[in-house]
């Protein structure tokens, strides 16, 4: 399964789950960037020159439960546009590849949104893709939400949660609003360590860099990059793992003298 990997906290288990990717153009989703950025980190463009940007969910396992932490794109694609900030942008895989590892949706008790942008949202808005789990989504990002046909399908299926609540053994709700405006990452613990998904509060790896430098699709370019600032911080901190969902080929890792330093390199 391409870009899978799992890591093991004390008795619980997370699993990058893939569903697709998107080509991001470097300069335009990072506009404080310049060329000698790019220049100094190819490892994180493409042979077209476009940021390798992953899209999937990730799945909690604990005992026979499961919770899954976003929902991918879906089974769907759209082209590149001349002059826009993605080039191609396409899902599709993220329910074979959790049969991959072993589950099947009935067994997704709840899927739990870090936002409601659509490479996030995307299984979600398919009725039987996830028909028994619940959709829980942070509170101030459903209040604010525009309409879409996605959010209208999830509806019915959408409880809200708040600023610190429990919504899985271990796993903890953390408002940082910043990219959207209910933006919430989830705190997984166990076995002495944690584990921060960190949603889009960051984009790319070279944002660990620089987290002075917000992402285009960002709501508040200001709040985004005070709050990353505290991540890139946290992220350092001993025993402490982050999960970057966009992080093509380097979704686990840790903060490392100012660098995001990859898991198993």
């Amino acid at each position: 399964m391409p870009d899978h990997h799992s890591v093991h906290l004390g008795d619980t288990k997370v699993s990058f789950v893939p569903d697709g990717a998107v080509q991001g153009n470097p300069r335009l989703w990072l506009p404080d960037s310049t060329a000698e950025t790019w220049a100094e980190h190819p490892e994180y463009l493409d042979d077209e020159g476009y940021l390798r940007v992953s899209i999937g969910g990730l799945l909690v396992e604990h005992g026979d439960r499961a919770l899954l932490i976003d929902a991918g794109f879906g089974p769907q694609s759209l082209p590149a546009e001349p002059g826009a900030p993605n080039g191609v942008l396409y899902g599709g895989a993220l329910l074979d590849n959790l049969a991959a590892l072993g589950r099947k949706p009935e067994d997704v008790e709840a899927v739990a949104f870090t936002h409601l942008h659509s490479d996030h949202i995307g299984w979600a808005s398919h009725p039987s893709a996830f028909a028994t789990a619940e959709y829980l989504v942070p509170e101030p990002e459903w209040a604010q939400r525009e309409a879409s046909r996605e959010t209208d399908a999830m509806a019915a299926k959408v409880h809200t949660v708040d600023d610190g609540q429990e919504v899985f053994p271990g796993v903890q709700v953390r408002f940082a609003a910043g990219h959207t405006p209910g933006h919430a990452e989830y705190v997984i613990t166990g076995g002495g360590q944690r584990l921060i998904a960190f949603g889009d509060a960051v984009h790319s790896p070279v944002q660990i860099e620089h987290p002075e430098w917000s992402c285009v699709y960002d709501h508040d370019p200001v709040q985004a990059a005070v709050h990353r600032k505290q991540l890139v911080a946290e992220l350092a901190e001993p025993g402490t793992i982050g999960f970057g969902n966009h992080f093509s080929g380097a979704v686990f890792g840790t903060v490392r003298d100012g660098r995001w330093n990859p898991l198993g390199r």
